[in-house]
């Protein structure tokens, strides 16, 4: 009778340690995997941080308005006259009232735009001058023909930093592909801990019974009282493997509310029950369309194919750095003159005094070791990150290749550990009806019994191991999404 107690206590704190229970599908768990883990959260930050970039360096090309105002005073020695050994000394003020803007397109060609108006006045041997008015307008263009033509330092960054925006988004990918696979590990385990409770259970109350049976027996004095003792350290042996099968359900749990949820104290005492069943569905596996899928959609060999069109870009950039720098430059003005500020405006919009010019700027540096050095070394990265991507292509073909076999043994191990399991049952009844026919041992039944709860726990092991490998395979044929119809979309 206590026994009996003890085995009801041990189904319910099987159930959850606390009063709630929740039925979840695999599915629950993936979409509440997708929005609070904070591994996948954390990931995206970083195409969020890389848009700011970008973004910043777009702002290259914006121009910049310059304004300025200033008035300068200067005084010096007058003019001396026949007779005039002290001349009263000249002074002059000059303001000037400026404002314009300039910058750069993505040519390469700089622009400066300025217009103003210089006021000057003064006084000469003493004697004050009249207001002078001298308004301008000119703009000043300069053009690369070799260095910085086709590409320079703000158009290097600009496509580096798109790039390694798709980069981020592709990390994002991965983390939710990593995510969603351990979801689903975590889920199955979940599984199979609750199964291998359930076998637990009912292998203590098969020991139970047995050992009720036993007493029974040695009590008429049909059986030795060491079969009784046999019986009840079956018994005991059942209740421990009980407890730890508990123990591991529980960590299950906490296993998936790790990766299902943001705030693990609000779910501490929340018990998961999967709505799904432990089956194993057989697949067919492809190996070549495997590779396939692994080598054009998986995150890491997308992001390192950018990262060698990164490497072929820089050394675009220092290949062009190599060139001297011949500079196209030109510009052109109008100015103006009055003593009067109307009439000064009107000489510019006449175009009475213009102003232009042409040319052509050389600089050759002597030995430009600096930029062949550093088209050398982006050269040997290129080099670098094809081996590289060479080696991950071979690690990822290995890999699914690994797991192709993987899936396809724990598909075999499905089958032979359920026919196991068959013939443990069967091997069981048929002791079980020699021992109430007095042609068996408790001894032997017992050991029957062992059996069969060791066969249910393989199946179980084999059918989750199963499911895994499959959820593997699809992470490292970077199929993860696809598989479960998510559509991903980095905002």
């Amino acid at each position: 009778m206590k026994s009996a107690c003890w085995a009801a206590a041990m189904l319910q704190a099987a159930v959850a340690v606390g009063a709630d229970v929740k039925a979840v599908s695999l599915e629950d768990c993936l979409r509440m995997g997708l929005q609070k883990n904070l591994d996948i959260r954390l990931a995206q930050y970083g195409p969020l941080l890389t848009k700011l970039s970008l973004s910043s360096a777009l702002w290259t090309y914006e121009p910049t308005m310059n304004m300025g105002a200033s008035q300068a005073f200067r005084a010096s020695a007058g003019f001396a006259g026949i007779g005039q050994f002290n001349p009263p000394p000249n002074e002059s003020w000059i303001e000037q009232y400026t404002a314009g803007f300039g910058g750069a397109i993505p040519t390469g060609l700089s622009y400066n735009i300025a217009s103003g108006v210089n006021r000057n006045s003064g006084a000469i041997n003493g004697r004050s001058q009249e207001f002078v008015y001298t308004p301008f307008a000119s703009i000043n263009l300069t053009q690369p023909l070799l260095r910085n033509f086709w590409i320079d330092q703000p158009r290097l960054t600009i496509q580096l930093e798109k790039r390694n925006l798709k980069q981020g988004e592709l990390d994002v990918r991965n983390q939710m592909i990593g995510t969603l696979t351990d979801v689903t590990l975590a889920y199955h385990d979940l599984i199979a801990a609750r199964e291998t409770v359930k076998v637990q259970q009912k292998a203590l109350q098969l020991a139970e019974r047995q050992l009720a049976e036993n007493k029974k027996r040695v009590e008429v004095g049909n059986m030795a009282p060491l079969d009784e003792k046999e019986a009840a350290a079956q018994v005991a042996r059942s209740r421990a493997d009980l407890i730890s099968a508990q123990q591991q359900l529980l960590l299950a749990e906490n296993g998936l509310k790790r990766l299902i949820t943001d705030d693990f104290v609000a779910q501490k005492d929340l018990s998961y029950e999967p709505t799904a069943q432990l089956v194993a569905v057989p697949e067919s596996f492809n190996r070549m369309d495997s590779w396939h899928k692994g080598l054009t959609t998986r995150p890491d060999i997308q992001r390192t194919r950018l990262e060698l069109e990164k490497q072929r870009i820089t050394m675009r950039f220092t290949r062009n750095q190599l060139f001297p720098q011949l500079d196209l430059t030109g510009s052109y003005g109008l100015t103006g003159q009055d003593r009067m500020l109307t009439p000064s405006l009107g000489n510019i919009a006449d175009q009475q005094y213009p102003n232009h010019s042409a040319g052509i700027r050389l600089s050759v540096p002597f030995s430009n070791r600096r930029a062949r050095n550093e088209h050398q070394a982006a050269k040997l990265r290129n080099e670098q990150t094809l081996l590289r991507f060479k080696q991950l292509e071979q690690s990822v073909m290995v890999e699914i290749d690994n797991a192709i076999r993987t899936a396809d043994a724990a598909l075999q191990r499905v089958e032979a550990t359920e026919a196991f399991r068959e013939y443990s049952e069967a091997a069981l009844q048929a002791e079980e009806k020699k021992l109430e026919n007095g042609k068996s041992t408790s001894f032997v039944v017992l050991q029957r019994q062992r059996d069969f709860t060791a066969a249910q726990s393989d199946a179980i092991r084999a059918k989750s191991d199963y499911n895994k490998a499959l959820a593997r395979l699809a992470q490292a044929e970077g199929n993860t999404l696809e598989r479960y119809r998510i559509q991903v979309e980095v905002k």
